[in-house]
């Protein structure tokens, strides 16, 4: 290692949304702002949650939730954190297995993911088989402070569903999602991608709905570093920002997508067929196999600049979504501490940004 370069160890997951810390490693990015980032894959988000807090890693792609139940001493080995990017907006879609979906359509879901139409033909089923006492249908998620929880629960409850009461919900690692789903561990899962398509391309599982119709252009990854790392590096951090920014940028042009594909698909990466790694980076979707592929702007998305900032409304709606699930009691305390999380400021300052973005950006995403 070129002596001269700063060390920072990135922990990831093999989802297509560690593409940014990817980038910034296999491009050179990283390295032009005077970092040597080692990534290292790991299994689980608890893997993850457990080793940025021992101090195994530095950093890491994290579940934007995640580093608010740190703080906030809601999960084990809890140290306060922050979210000081974000890495990726969308990505997440709902499937389930062919057999179920077979029952859906029979009761009028729409075959392009309108999330109203889905939930009330899976609540009709959820419905019978509660009413019957048959066993409930069981959907995986990959970790209670994720928004794949929030997201299903969400749907399932605006359809009528009680998630607690109704269904039951499972915690699975993302990429065994759809071996289990094929296994029929369970009946469907809420995971990003490319473990969606992996379904659809086995012809094991169909997509019902996506994060961009439930809760547009919401952050799903965040860059997770532990606070008193941040204060004892806060030049690394500052270079590590920027050439994560710059990344975002190049996995966010069209033309780049098949390199990115080419990349993420490795064995030493997400280990996955190009072709299932495509669909969700250019956005043209086949929800079930055989189906014509069709558009979904904005399916997943990933930027710099001031896209990638986080925000304080970030972070209270999040903390709202654990206070409406019994993971959290509402304090006005606590809601500025998960705002806190995910201030803007260190990003700001590593690239320069005036705050002249930041008032239309909330107003954007409060919109």
């Amino acid at each position: 290692m070129d002596p001269n370069l700063r060390p920072v160890i990135a922990g990831f997951i093999p989802l297509l949304d560690c593409a940014v810390p990817v980038v910034a490693s296999e491009l050179g990015f990283a390295e032009e702002e005077g970092i040597a980032l080692k990534l290292v894959r790991e299994t689980s988000w608890a893997n993850i949650r457990d080793r940025i807090s021992v101090g195994h890693f530095d950093v890491a792609h994290m579940l934007a939730p995640m580093p608010i139940a740190a703080t906030l001493n809601l999960t084990s080995l809890a140290v306060p954190m922050k979210a000081p990017m974000l890495l990726g907006l969308g990505g997440n879609a709902i499937t389930v297995s062919t057999d179920l979906w077979q029952q859906m359509t029979d009761t009028g879901a729409d075959l392009k993911g309108d999330p109203v139409s889905t939930g009330k033909a899976l609540a009709s089923l959820v419905f019978s088989r509660y009413s019957n006492g048959n066993q409930p249908l069981r959907f995986g998620v990959v970790h209670p402070f994720s928004g794949h929880a929030y997201e299903l629960r969400y749907w399932l409850a605006a359809a009528g569903v009680d998630p607690d009461k109704h269904v039951e919900i499972a915690v699975l690692a993302p990429q065994v999602m759809a071996d289990a789903l094929r296994a029929k561990q369970i009946d469907g899962y809420c995971v990003g991608e490319p473990w969606n398509t992996a379904a659809v391309s086995a012809g094991t599982g169909r997509i019902v709905t996506y994060k961009q119709a439930i809760w547009p252009d919401s952050p799903e990854k965040v860059l997770g570093v532990t606070q008193t790392w941040a204060e004892r590096n806060p030049e690394t951090l500052s270079a590590l920002l920027r050439a994560f920014s710059a990344a975002a940028d190049w996995c966010a042009s069209p033309e780049n997508a098949g390199h990115l594909a080419g990349i993420l698909s490795r064995s030493d990466l997400l280990s996955c067929p190009l072709e299932i790694c495509m669909p969700a980076i250019t956005g043209q979707m086949r929800f079930g196999t055989g189906e014509p592929e069709f558009s979904v702007p904005g399916f997943l998305s990933f930027s710099g600049g001031t896209k990638a900032a986080p925000m304080p409304a970030h972070g209270r709606w999040f903390f709202e979504q654990m206070v409406r699930w019994r993971q959290a009691l509402a304090s006005e305390e606590a809601s500025l501490q998960a705002e806190a999380v995910f201030s803007p400021q260190i990003y700001r300052t590593a690239l320069g940004l005036d705050e002249s973005w930041l008032e239309p950006a909330i107003k954007l995403f409060d919109a």
